[in-house]
This record gives C-alpha cells, structure tokens and sequence, in this order.
C-alpha cells in the first residue's frame, strides 16, 4: 500500500491542532470543504494510512503544526444534509452526495511550529502546493521528500 502526503488547512480560531489533541482518541472528521477540486481529493484521493501535515492558516503566525493520521477515507460529508449546520447544502442530494470528508487521527503536535516565512526559505520546498501563488485549497497534496523535510526542520531549534 502506497502512502501519500497531504496538507490540511484549518484556522486555529475554528479548529487547531489543540482541538483535535483534545478529541476522543484524538480524531475527527475533516469536515466543511466545500471546493470542488478538494472534495474529489478527499472523495477518491485520500486513503487511510496517508500522513497529514495540520496547518493552522488565516492567523498571525501561519504555520505547519503537527501530523496526523487519515483513519478514515472519503465518505459523504453529513453537515452537508444538518439544516442546523453551517455547512448545510440544500441542493446536496443524499442519492448522490456532493461534498465528502475523511476522518483522521492526530499523530503528533510539533514542539515548535514550523512558519510559512520558514517554509518559504527552504530551497527544496519552492514546489510545494502551498508556496504558488494563488494556491488557496484548505486540503492539498504534498510530495514526501516536502513532508520529511519539514518533519526535520519541527525538531530543530527556530
């Protein structure tokens, strides 16, 4: 089974890494993407096994945070049908579900957050998803050598 590498997105104010530490068995549902090309990746993409880079966006510090886990691949997202949920979709059919989400386990909180201006430095992530201009998806793929990397530079001194 191959593994694959992702980034999550997720302002810390709406969900942080802390809040998934504070989960029962420290998992939860990804839930609330509602962009089309994420979805097809948490729907058809995203396997159990595959690592996650937690980042926390849309704060002071922008910063990968820790790991996790996919515990459970893609199934359709139930907010989408919650009309008490801000994340209800009346036009999402339950026959043909629209948005979708996986479930996933928190592997490890970095002892130091690892910042986008550090990210932005490294020489060998130019490539990354997350570095392109425009790129604005909460949930994206990351190449291994990109997920190493940054792995190494949480372990270091900032």
């Amino acid at each position: 089974m191959t593994i694959n590498y992702w980034l999550m997105k997720s302002e810390p104010t709406t969900f942080s890494i802390d809040d998934l530490a504070a989960q029962p068995d420290q998992t939860t549902c990804w839930e609330g993407v509602r962009n089309y090309q994420a979805r097809n990746m948490l729907r058809d993409d995203i396997q159990v096994g595959d690592r996650v880079l937690f980042y926390h966006s849309a704060c002071k510090v922008p910063a990968v945070v820790g790991t996790a886990v996919v515990s459970k691949s893609g199934y359709p997202d139930p907010f989408q049908f919650d009309r008490k949920s801000h994340y209800f979709d009346e036009k999402s059919d339950p026959e043909n579900p629209r948005w979708y989400l996986v479930d996933i386990k928190l592997e490890k909180k970095f002892d130091r957050p690892v910042t986008l201006a550090e990210l932005r430095e490294r020489a060998g992530l130019k490539g990354m998803v997350l570095l392109q201009k425009g790129s604005r998806l909460s949930v994206q793929p990351v190449k291994k050598k990109e997920f190493e990397t940054i792995e190494k530079l949480a372990s270091k001194p900032a």
